[in-house]
Parts: C-alpha cells; sequence; structure tokens
C-alpha cells in the first residue's frame, strides 16, 4: 500500500476535497447524508438541533437523515493522514540536517555515494564499481584514498598531471613534470607531510589561541567580580560616610540642644529677676499710693487744732528714684555658645572651600623610642559612693623605679608569700628580688611627672548629680612629660597575670555582632535578634565580658581591626544600660580609653584627657584591685604603657571589663594569652 501510495501522484492536492466544510480539518468518521455530501458525524450531529439542513446546498429534510459511513472516503483519509505524516518527519529531518553538504557520487553510476577515490585513474568510485581496485591484481598499484571532490583542482595546468609534491620554497602543489622543470632544485615535500606540518602549526595556534580566550575569560570573570566589590565596597564607605555625618549631625544637635538650653536657663534667669523687681515696684507703688490716700483725707479736713497737730511719714520708696534695670542675654555661656556656632560654621565654611583631598588632617604616629614615650596617669578620688568620685588635681615629684630600685616594691614578692603586698600591707623587701619580677613596675604612682586632676565638688547634691550638665566643664590638658625608655615592661611579666576573656552576649547591643567562640565583636550593618535582656545595652554600641573582678591582679589584650572609633575600659555592674548616659567615660560608672579618627583620649564621670595620636593594633590592661589601679599598654616587642587610671583606696566592687565600637565593620578580638618561655626572652 506504501509503495503504491510513494509510487502515484502526491494526495497533498486532495487535501481540500478531504476536509470537512463545517471543522475546515481533515475528516474524522466522515458520513454522507442523502443528498451527497459529505461531513464529520460529530459536526453533522451539532448542526442537526432544531431542523435538519445540509450545510453545504441547504437542502432541508423533513425527518432526521438515517447516516452512512463513507468507508471509501475514510480509507482515503487515513492514506492522507500518513502521507502527511511522513512527509512532515522528512521535513524535520531535513531541517536537523547540516546544509551545503557535498556529496561525492560515484562517476560509474552517477547517482551512489562514492567510497573510496583512486588518484591514479582519477575518479571516484562506489562499493560496487570499486570491485576491479579491490580484486583484479592490475589495479594493484592505484593509489585508493577517502572520497575527494576537487580531484581537477589537483591536476596541474601545465602538464595535466596529478600533483604529487608540494614545493615549500613557493608554497604550491607541484607535479612530477614540475619538479624537473620549473622547481628543479626546489625542497619539496609530499602532500600528507605538508598536511603533517601544517596541522602541527595550526594545532600550536589553536593551542595559543585556547590559552589567551581561557586567561582572557579570567580576566573577565576577575573584573566582573572586581566590579561586584567594588560595589559592596562602595556600599560599605557610603554606609560609613553616612554614619559618620550622621554621628556628626547628632553632636551638633545636642551642641544646638546645649546652646538653647543656654538661652533659656538664661532667660529663666532673667525673668525671675524681673519678676522680683516687678513685685518690689508694686509694693512701693501700693505703700506710696496708701501714704497718698492718707494726705488727701488731711486735705480734706478742716482747719482744726487736730490738723495742725496731724503729720504723714512718706515710704521709704520716695527717698530712691526708679529705675529700668538693665538685664539682656549677652551672658557668657549664651556669648560663648553663639560664638561657637558662629565659629564652627566659618570654620566649616572655609573647610569647604578646599579640595577634599587637603581637608584630611594628618597625625603622626606615637614613637615609642628614647624620650618621645608618655605616660599619663588619671587619678580619682574616693569619696566612699561610687556616684561621687570626681577627678581632682594634685601634682606629684617624679620618681623613676626602674632607676632608683630596679623594681618596684609593690610588686616585690617575698620569701614564702605567694602574693603581691599593696601600700595597704607594706613588708620588708629582700635584699635581692626574684629575676622575672624585676621588669614589672608600679606604673601608676611613678611612671608620670604629674598627675591629672579637676575640681573637687562640695555639697552631696552636685556630688550625686551625674549628668553632663551639672559637672562644670574644665578644659584638658595635654601632657607631654615623657619618662625614660627602661620603663616599657616585659611582655612575658605581664602574661603571668593573663586572663581568659570572652564577650557576654547578655549585654551585647543589637549592632554587634559575635563570632569565634565569643572572643571576637564585629559591627554589623543590621541589626542582630538578640532577646531582651536587662543587662543588654541599647543606647550605646557596646558589650562587656563575661567575667567580673573584685580583688587580685589581672590582664589581657584587646585585637584592633579598622576600629577608628573605640573605646576599651571598665565599668561597675550599676552602670545604667539603656540612657544616653551609658557611654563609656560619660558618667561616674565607667572609664575608658577612647580612639576617634586617631586621636585617643581617657575619659571619666564625662571629662576628657587628651592622649596625643598614639594609635596601637595590640592593647594590653593590667587591672590591680589591690592597689586599685588600671594601666593601658602598646603591645609590641614589649609593653609600653600610655595610660592609668589610680583608685587610693582599691576598687571598690566588682568591675567588668567594657567595650565601645562604633563604626561599621570594625572589630575587636580578645586574643588567648599564651605566656613565652621565660628564657627564650631577653
Amino acid at each position: 500500500m506504501e509503495a503504491t501510495v510513494d509510487s502515484q501522484p502526491s494526495l497533498m492536492s486532495l487535501e481540500e476535497e478531504l476536509t470537512c466544510s463545517i471543522c475546515l480539518s481533515p475528516f474524522s468518521c466522515p458520513v454522507t447524508i442523502p443528498c451527497g455530501h459529505n461531513f464529520c458525524q460529530s459536526c453533522i450531529l451539532e448542526t442537526w438541533t432544531d431542523s435538519y439542513i445540509c450545510p453545504q446546498c441547504r437542502t432541508v429534510f423533513p425527518g432526521k437523515p438515517e447516516l452512512k459511513k463513507n468507508t471509501v472516503l475514510s480509507a482515503v483519509v487515513e492514506t492522507f493522514n500518513q502521507r502527511a505524516s511522513r512527509a512532515e518527519v522528512k521535513l524535520q529531518v531535513a531541517e536537523l540536517e547540516p546544509q551545503g553538504k557535498d556529496v561525492i557520487r560515484c562517476d560509474t553510476c552517477m547517482h551512489t555515494e562514492a567510497s573510496r577515490t583512486c588518484l591514479t585513474c582519477m575518479a571516484s568510485f562506489c562499493e560496487e564499481h570499486l570491485r576491479p581496485h579491490r580484486e583484479n591484481p592490475v589495479f594493484r598499484l592505484h593509489q585508493l584514498t577517502v572520497p575527494v571532490g576537487d580531484l581537477l583542482e589537483r591536476i596541474c595546468s601545465d602538464h595535466h598531471k596529478l600533483m604529487e609534491f608540494f614545493c615549500s620554497q613557493h608554497g604550491r602543489p607541484i607535479c612530477s613534470l614540475c619538479l624537473q622543470q620549473v622547481h628543479k632544485g626546489c625542497p619539496f615535500m609530499s602532500p600528507e607531510e605538508q598536511r603533517t606540518m601544517k596541522e602541527s602549526e595550526l594545532k600550536g595556534k589553536l593551542y595559543l589561541l585556547d590559552r589567551k580566550i581561557v586567561r582572557n575569560e579570567d580576566v573577565l570573570a576577575e573584573i566582573v567580580e572586581l566590579q561586584n566589590k567594588l560595589k559592596e565596597s562602595a556600599l560599605e564607605r557610603k554606609k560609613a560616610v553616612s554614619a559618620e555625618y550622621q554621628q556628626i549631625r547628632d553632636l551638633l544637635a545636642r551642641e544646638e540642644c546645649d546652646g538653647l538650653n543656654a538661652v533659656d536657663r538664661e532667660l529663666d534667669s532673667s525673668n525671675f529677676h524681673l519678676k522680683a523687681l516687678m513685685k518690689k515696684f508694686s509694693w512701693n507703688i501700693k505703700s506710696m499710693s496708701k501714704a497718698k490716700e492718707d494726705v488727701r483725707c488731711l486735705l480734706a479736713q478742716p482747719q482744726t487744732l487736730a490738723f495742725l497737730q496731724a503729720s504723714v511719714n512718706l515710704p521709704a520708696a520716695t527717698q530712691f528714684d526708679p529705675f529700668t534695670p538693665r538685664i539682656n542675654l549677652h551672658s557668657k555661656k549664651v556669648t560663648a555658645a553663639q560664638d561657637f556656632a558662629a565659629a564652627l560654621k566659618e570654620h566649616l565654611t572655609e573647610m569647604r572651600k578646599q579640595p577634599v583631598e587637603e581637608r584630611q588632617l594628618k597625625f603622626k604616629p606615637a614613637e615609642y623610642a628614647g624620650t618621645s614615650l608618655t605616660v599619663h596617669v588619671t587619678r580619682l578620688a574616693d569619696s566612699g559612693n561610687l556616684a561621687s568620685q570626681q577627678f581632682f588635681h594634685r601634682e606629684r615629684p617624679y620618681i623613676n623605679p626602674v632607676k632608683s630600685t630596679g623594681f618596684h616594691p609593690a610588686l616585690q614578692r617575698t620569701s614564702g608569700d605567694s602574693g603581691f603586698h599593696s601600700k595597704s600591707g607594706p613588708k620588708k623587701y629582700s635584699k635581692k628580688p626574684p629575676k622575672d619580677d624585676l621588669q614589672l613596675t608600679k606604673l601608676t604612682r611613678h611612671k608620670a611627672h604629674s598627675l591629672h586632676n579637676l575640681l573637687e565638688f562640695e555639697g552631696k547634691e552636685k556630688a550625686t548629680d551625674c549628668t553632663p550638665t551639672a559637672v562644670p566643664k574644665k578644659k584638658p590638658e595635654m601632657l607631654d612629660n615623657p619618662i625614660d625608655i627602661t620603663c616599657a615592661v616585659r611582655r612575658h611579666d605581664l602574661l603571668k597575670y593573663g586572663t581568659k576573656l570572652t564577650f557576654d552576649l547578655r549585654t551585647a547591643h543589637q549592632r554587634i555582632a559575635i563570632s569565634q567562640g565569643f572572643t571576637k565583636a564585629t559591627v554589623a550593618t543590621q541589626h542582630g535578634n538578640y532577646p531582651d535582656n536587662p543587662k543588654r545595652f541599647t543606647f550605646c554600641s557596646q558589650v562587656l565580658a563575661s567575667v567580673a573582678f573584685s580583688r587580685g591582679r589581672h590582664y589581657w589584650e584587646v585585637q584592633r581591626y579598622k576600629s577608628n572609633i573605640m573605646a576599651i575600659g571598665l565599668s561597675y555592674s550599676s552602670l545604667d544600660c539603656k540612657g544616653p548616659l551609658s557611654r563609656l567615660g560619660r558618667n561616674a560608672q565607667s572609664w575608658s580609653v577612647e580612639w576617634l579618627h586617631g586621636h585617643l583620649s581617657a575619659w571619666y564621670d564625662n571629662r576628657e584627657t587628651p592622649l596625643g595620636n598614639a594609635d596601637p593594633k595590640r592593647v594590653g590592661v593590667l587591672l590591680d584591685c589591690e592597689e586599685g589601679t588600671t594601666t593601658f599598654f602598646n603591645v609590641a616587642d614589649k609593653a609600653y604603657p600610655f595610660h592609668s587610671f589610680v583608685f587610693p583606696s582599691g576598687c571598690s566592687g566588682v568591675v567588668y571589663p567594657a567595650f565601645w565600637i562604633s563604626s561599621i565593620g570594625s572589630s575587636i578580638t580578645l586574643p588567648k594569652l599564651q605566656p613565652a618561655p621565660a628564657d627564650a626572652l631577653a
């Protein structure tokens, strides 16, 4: 059936005749109605609803006609569908076959695809016509190769012979006669050798191209990665700049609030004074009006002896001329606030006129050599009440314990005693102290030429007020009193008191992310999802250590990473962790050493003591609860002290190591302290 269909004319031209006039598709189960027209059975039944009319010739039938299946038409439609499906498959295969592929035909039969080409006969043969070359010994010497379609191009145009050689000098194929005549003496090789050499050359170029493409793709990927990193870096920079300017705006807002409050306080004071004067003048008017009525009453009396003897005493107010008070708002605080705002505006205006790259302040790093090292000591007055501890000024003579005794008596260890003696319990010192204690000196009382002190306050009301406005400000002084470099302490001597610290997650602010086994604190871009805790800081991005100290001597170190805005200090457990006064050093319950864009300063009770521009990356903290001191070191090859806090009566209560980090992306870690062998240190 298939062969017949394939040999007969195509049925594709009958497609219109094999299409239902209702659904316009090939017949599906065709039926014939009495008028002779054919329709799909389902189509005609759907058409006949109310009346029975032929959809094509419009013949009306009185009743529903009997439908008979047209078997012949069904067979023709089935054959047509098969032929259409086969044509569609061939079309799809033709689309998938590569275009432009040349098929080499046999030169004998002209329709079968060739399987081999004979370069001797210069013709291509299929398997059937290649039999003589394979079976007859006469064709034994003929050269057979894969089918070649350019046989005419392999014939020499001058001698009409096969070009069997390739001239290396002229770069063209030649025949044997060309080799004997025109190309005589030229270096030559076979086409196979030339192809091998050309393939090797092309493979080398292909390898080079592959390597260059891979390298370019790698560079392109690196550039894309660099773009992503630049975008992330730009986002972080924008956030950092925005955070810095937000802090500046907050500072300016607080300064503005302080200036407005100063004006309001001055206004209240002036109004109070004016109200007192108004009350005084009102009383004077009242007393003089009463005297005026008495005089009028006397004038209204007749001329009697009583009138002649009467007298009126004028009030004391008549002895003075009334005056308008000269009261204005030009007090020192108000004028200073206004002048500061004007000066700050002028300074910022001048700064903005300069190019951005020239606005950056340049700082000199601290040098720890010779007489350039400076130690600052802040002494805290002990009044028995934590909230009333304030700084005070008192100068002391400088004593270098290293030069005078070679060791510090407060750290002297006597034989048979396992502890260190403080000043409260002095003991006799041995003539020859142990070797490991010779370098560790008492830094906080003797290494500074003078102590930093501020005003002492009188009265319980002033002593218990911890707000910044209740504390009289005093301009901090810079200490530039150098000490001898011999004051440096061996780190090995400090590590004997090493204490393992971790951050307390219960106290961490929502912006601080704790990681690496609670030893790393980082300022995150987004707030964490920490549960509520009464010990958690909510206003300042601070965190406390998980351990507290009340006795003994303890030492720990802090490693800074990109921390330009941070503070390291100590805090009492009574520190308020919710309000704006919870920042370290801004209250009487904590004290700290603070870095702010390269500037180093000490803070206590909202009082600042500038310490210069030192920028240590690793900071050591030595807490001596018995002596009541805390010393901060710049840890390098040795430990160089740069500031100390002193408590004359020792630590009054439990203290926690405390930390404040503000700039986004900055972090600090609490490294594990491992004492070095004693014989490895000088």
